[in-house]
């Protein structure tokens, strides 16, 4: 098994809930991560790392997921199989 990173344009907690779900192993906010210490320094990574956290949080209590290994396949459907099977 080889772990799978995923990286482009992870801005919101949901995103990297998503990412989970599907499959990788790690999810690689560079982009918000350097905004951030261009713009404000350090104390503004902080802030964006504190933001991500709260919104993975978030949606992991909304979908019943009490940890990151706890977060699966189950958590994403594939648009369009209600209607497939008449639902």
């Amino acid at each position: 098994r080889v772990p799978v990173m995923v990286d482009s344009g992870f801005r919101r907690g949901t995103d990297i809930f998503k990412a989970l779900a599907m499959g990788a192993d790690a999810v690689c906010i560079g982009r918000a991560y350097i905004w951030a210490l261009a713009a404000f320094g350090q104390p503004a990574v902080q802030k964006v790392l504190e933001m991500l956290n709260a919104e993975l949080s978030m949606v992991m209590g909304q979908m019943g997921a009490r940890s990151i290994a706890e977060i699966g396949p189950q958590h994403v459907g594939i648009r369009g199989t209600a209607n497939a099977s008449g639902g």
